[in-house]
């Protein structure tokens, strides 16, 4: 029976090993911040043409948090690749094989991908809310303002939480295109889609970015039945049931 301190070992050799987890996490970082600076500029400079209504609702800090609903696509491809490369190699036998504890595998997987993803994105949060607060000029806000601190954790948070609910689905499908060909439309297409439509808009308001959304928000969203705080348990909850779909599979299908 292999220790957790020795499947831990190895799955952050395999995973930081690889070039891909470079790759993505970098990428997830120049875009978030990148596409958030960019929208930051913008705004400042349309601000004086936007509505009193626009005015009134204007959230600083969600707004310089804009670059992540693209950037989280990054933070997507390497969790799924995680677990979807040893399954398109040929390598989940030999794991399994040393490893036979399929609860131990999927939890020091998802520790490894915490362990990455986290520091990136709390650098990432940060990085994104200074360089956008300063782009936005005398509509910025601070750190130290009500709610702020709360949302630019919560950003880093959500971050997190979509590495792990990929994960979950990566178990779940095994194979990397079949489980980006899911949550890559899901994410870009059709919930932003659904968000809009009346008669299911009640229901993809609990989606996990749409409840990811309010935990970067500090000026409250009306069109939203829920604070930050439910959107944190929504998140989580998408989280855990991914994983604990992913671990049932993992549990009953062989490699």
């Amino acid at each position: 029976m292999a220790s957790p301190g020795a499947v831990l070992l190895s799955e952050w050799t395999k995973v930081r090993t690889v070039r891909s987890t470079v790759i993505t996490l970098l990428v997830a970082f120049v875009v978030t911040v990148g596409l958030g600076a960019v929208i930051c500029l913008v705004t400042n400079n349309q601000f004086k043409s936007m509505s009193e209504s626009e005015k009134l609702t204007f959230d600083a800090t969600s707004t310089s948090f804009s670059g992540v609903y693209l950037g989280q696509l990054a933070l997507i491809v390497f969790a799924v690749l995680v677990v979807g490369n040893e399954y398109s190699s040929g390598m989940i036998r030999v794991t399994l094989a040393a490893v036979p504890q399929r609860t131990m595998l999927l939890l020091c997987k998802a520790a490894v991908v915490v362990g990455l993803v986290l520091p990136v994105a709390l650098v990432t949060s940060f990085t994104t809310f200074f360089l956008g607060q300063a782009l936005l000029g005398s509509h910025r806000t601070t750190l130290g303002a009500d709610h702020v601190l709360r949302a630019v954790l919560g950003m880093a948070v959500y971050m997190t939480f979509i590495a792990l609910l990929s994960l979950g689905v990566g178990f779940m499908l095994r194979k990397p295109v079949l489980s980006l060909g899911l949550l890559m439309p899901f994410f870009f297409l059709i919930s932003p889609i659904l968000s809009n439509v009346p008669k299911v808009k009640n229901v993809a308001r609990y989606f996990p970015d749409v409840a990811g959304s309010q935990m970067v928000h500090v000026v409250t969203n009306s069109s939203i039945p829920y604070g930050p705080l439910a959107g944190f348990m929504i998140c989580l909850a998408w989280v855990l049931a991914t994983l604990a779909g992913g671990y049932v599979l993992l549990k009953r299908r062989d490699a």
